[in-house]
Parts: C-alpha cells; structure tokens; sequence
C-alpha cells in the first residue's frame, strides 16, 4: 500500500517534529507500507524541492512570489493553490493508493482537488480545527468574519472526503453535530510509544541542589507557556498551599507566550521564592526535570480547544509512572478518571486546585497505585502500535469500495 501523506511543515525531528506524525510514519513503515511525505508553501526555509530529513523524504511545495499572495485570505488561497499543482506532480511520479491529509483544510481541498483528476481517495485527519487554533493563537475572533470563513472550508472539506480520522471523541461528536456521518468518522487517539518511557529514574541531585529543591515538595509543570494551559491559575493556587505545605516549591520547565506575565504574577503574588523557571531546557535534558517533579499539574483553562481536544502529555507522564493531576477540562476527562490514573479538579479554580493537590500531597500512599493505574492505560489502550493499526481498517475499506465501483 501506498500512502501520501499531505502536511502543512516539517522541522528536523530533533527540533521538534511532531511526535504523532512521526509515531504514525514509523509504524505504517513497520507494517510494510510506502509512505511519501510532501509539505505546503507553509513549510519554512525551503532550500530545494525533494530533501531527506531525519530518514525521511519530503516533497517540498515552492512559495510563489506574488506581492497579492501576501495579503489576508488570498494568502491561504495561494497557499491551496500552489499544493494542488505540486499534489499534481507527485501523484503522477508516486502513484499512490492513498491521499492521507493532515489539518487543517488548506491540505485537505488542495487533495479533494487532485483527487477529483486521479480517482485517488482521500483520508482526512482532524487534529484540531483551524478557526479554534487561530482563536488561541490570537489571529481570528470566535464567530468573527474570518472564524466563520475558516470554518466553512474545514466544513467543505469534512463533507467531501471519503474517510475522516481524530483523535478524541470530543472532536468526533462536533463533527456530528456539524451534519457529517458519524460512520464515516474513525478514532485514532493520541498514544505514546512504551518503549521510549520507563518507570521513574532517580533524581539528579546536583540538578536539585541547584535549583533549591533539596528536601522540598515539588509540583510542577514542563511544555510551553501559552495561556490555554491555566498556568496562572496554578500560581494563583500556591499561596492558598504553602499555610499547609511550607516547603513546597513550583518547577516550571519551559517558556512561551506567557512566560514574561507568569514571572510578574509569581511577582504580584509574593511567591517568587517560591517558584521556579528554569526556561527552555534542551530536549535531551527535560527527563532530569521530570524526575524532581512529585506531582505534574496540568490545569488546563476550558474553552472549546481543551474540551474538544485531548493532550499528549498527560499520556507521555503516564507512560513514565508519574503522579498527575488536571482539570476537569473534556480533553482531560477522555484520558484521566478521577482518583484512578490522576487527580481532577475543577478548571478555572485555584481553590479547587489547591484542595485536590494538596489532599494528593498529604496522600502518598495513594501515589503508587495511580502510578500503575497510569501505566496500565496507556500500555493496554494508548500505544501507537494499536492506534495506528486502525489505519489499516480505514485504508483497505476504502480501497474496497473503490474497487467495488469499477
């Protein structure tokens, strides 16, 4: 089977490519598929139009140099345009079986287009959607003119491919709502790979040491800073702690748009002694932060990006037997059942949160059954071995129906 998989960019893995596309590459190479990779005029620093990136080929798709393409709309219009010429170009050279686009839209129409040419089918894999994305980044209004533009083409595209895949039901059941079939959606969620986590490893104690965590309590949060996680709201929790918890300590590993207001607030609150921003750490060193860590908190704010939306970390600190507590947000509510493999509590409140991770704190006896009960799910129900396997489902019917119409 040959598979071409259609994305917006790709950066050189050890830079941060994403953890799920890759998961999905490795394992259709493992199952024996032919995979092909080609990238929209999003992708930055284009230096040629075929390259190898970590093992991996990619097309590239050229920019075009048009002063109009620079504008609001029509932008995204060239970027369409420009990916349906190069799909043009690939699928005659590859002949694949399988168009597989990743989102938002601007990948999936430029692929409804060439299949309507080639007769290929096209898969359609929801991540997230785009007006949602843009809403968080900042660059569109809930509901405003370019909200909705945005959302009538990632409904265009819904209506007119002939498979979907997500990631989380909460994404599936707003598909449904929108009027598409529920048949013609299929969930693959979020995984990890087991064999790349292990139980807990001991703590660097110079690393400690420096950062002044000797005989400290310490909960704590690693991934970047953008608003949507809550992590003032975890700030704002410490002090309503510390009475009851003298010697606890907030580690926050790494930084983001919110990084220069979270410093003032720790400021504001009087408890920047009492956290800890260690900025962004190289990849290849977080472990060290996460094992000084006694309880990861994600407190996540609701809006409909979390309550649709389900994270990859809190799978990633299952996985390596961590102790982790979230809010009630739907996304955290699709991989977390309370006092089971984690701790909830209510979104937006830092009493709430204070009570729950300070009852979790006072608790550690209850620490090592979570721990198991974390691994346990994600080893029996969230591994990209039995994700991507689901795959093969979703290609070979519409293979089948295909052939079926001839």
């Amino acid at each position: 089977m040959r598979i071409l998989h259609i994305l917006d960019h790709s950066i050189p893995l050890h830079s941060g490519y994403t953890f799920r596309t890759l998961a999905i590459l490795k394992e259709q190479r493992a199952l024996g598929w032919e995979t092909f990779h080609v990238t929209s005029a999003k992708h930055a620093g284009l230096t040629m139009l075929e390259e190898d990136v970590d093992d991996w080929h990619f097309f590239r798709t050229p920019r075009r140099a048009h002063p109009v393409n620079k504008l609001p709309v029509l932008n995204q219009v060239a970027v369409m345009s420009s990916l349906t010429d190069r799909l043009i170009e690939i699928v005659q050279s590859v002949k694949p079986d399988i168009l597989h686009a990743h989102s938002p839209a601007l990948n999936a129409i430029p692929a409804l287009r060439v299949a309507r040419k080639s007769g290929i089918p096209v898969v359609y894999e929801v991540r997230a959607f785009w007006e949602d994305a843009a809403v968080d980044h900042g660059t569109s209004r809930e509901w405003g003119m370019r909200y909705r533009l945005t959302r009538s083409l990632e409904n265009y595209a819904l209506r007119h491919v002939d498979a979907i895949t997500t990631i989380c039901e909460g994404l599936r059941n707003d598909m449904i709502g929108r009027g598409i079939a529920p048949e013609k959606i299929t969930i693959i969620p979020n995984a990890v790979d087991i064999e790349q986590f292990v139980s807990t490893y001991p703590a660097d104690e110079s690393l400690r040491e420096r950062l002044g965590l000797r005989h400290k309590q310490v909960i704590g949060f690693i991934g970047s800073f953008y608003a949507y996680e809550g992590l003032d709201i975890l700030l704002q929790a410490l002090p309503l702690m510390s009475p009851y918890h003298p010697d606890l300590r907030v580690l926050l590993v790494g930084g983001g748009p919110q990084d220069k207001q979270l410093r003032q607030l720790a400021s504001q609150l009087g408890i920047e002694d009492e956290v800890i921003f260690t900025g962004r750490v190289p990849h290849d060193q977080v472990q060290f932060y996460y094992d000084l860590i006694d309880v990861l908190v994600y407190p996540r704010l609701s809006m409909r990006l979390t309550d649709l939306v389900t994270p990859l970390k809190p799978l990633e600190a299952m996985a390596q037997g961590r102790v982790l507590a979230a809010s009630d947000v739907g996304g955290h509510r699709e991989l977390i059942r309370d006092n089971h493999n984690g701790i909830l509590f209510k979104s937006g409140d830092p009493h709430s949160l204070a009570e729950k991770v300070g009852t979790l704190l006072n608790t550690p006896q209850q620490w090592e059954e979570l721990r198991r009960a974390g691994r346990k799910f994600v080893e029996t129900e969230r591994n990209w071995r039995k994700s991507v396997d689901r795959y093969q489902f979703v290609y070979c019917d519409l293979l089948n129906r295909q052939k079926n119409k001839r």
